[in-house]
């Protein structure tokens, strides 16, 4: 069904969501967007940073204790 919109279905809808809602409300939802879009690749950025640093951690700590022979 959606397979074929093409170019000019595209324009079409484009012109009738802008007709409905109005440009500053678009504005305003794509700034949102935006901001979501950030959140979310900090956060993942974040999480990905702290996977890194444990196992930074558990391969710093690898070698055997060595015992006194006495």
């Amino acid at each position: 069904m959606l397979n074929n919109i093409g170019l000019p279905g595209l324009l079409l809808i484009a012109v009738v969501v802008l007709v409905l809602f109005g440009r500053g409300k678009i504005s305003s939802l794509m700034g949102e967007v935006g901001k979501g879009i950030t959140a979310f690749k900090k956060g993942v950025s974040d999480g990905t940073k702290e996977l890194e640093d444990a196992q930074a951690d558990e391969a710093r700590d690898v070698t055997p204790e060595e015992k006194d022979k006495a």
